[in-house]
């Protein structure tokens, strides 16, 4: 995805940041899981983690989502 500079600046954000806000949001809405989020973000998960605790949001991060997160890394490893 390419994120026009304008748009980074006038959000005030570099590319970096504005990933991470996208995947907050869509974790929050529960459209990615937690492993989705931090790939995203270019993030390890543990950062992604650190992250959604800094911001008090909680992980709801159960069996469907460890599934899902499985899932989305074997396809990965094939690529």
């Amino acid at each position: 995805m390419i994120i026009p500079d304008e748009l980074l600046h006038a959000a005030k954000l570099t590319e970096t940041e504005l990933r991470i806000e996208i995947a907050v949001m869509l974790f929050q809405q529960d459209r990615l899981t937690l492993g989705q989020a931090a790939t995203f973000a270019n993030l390890r998960q543990l950062d992604m983690q650190g992250i959604l605790a800094k911001r008090q949001i909680p992980l709801h991060y159960g069996i469907e989502e460890l599934e899902q997160d499985l899932a989305f890394v074997e396809k990965r490893l094939r690529s």
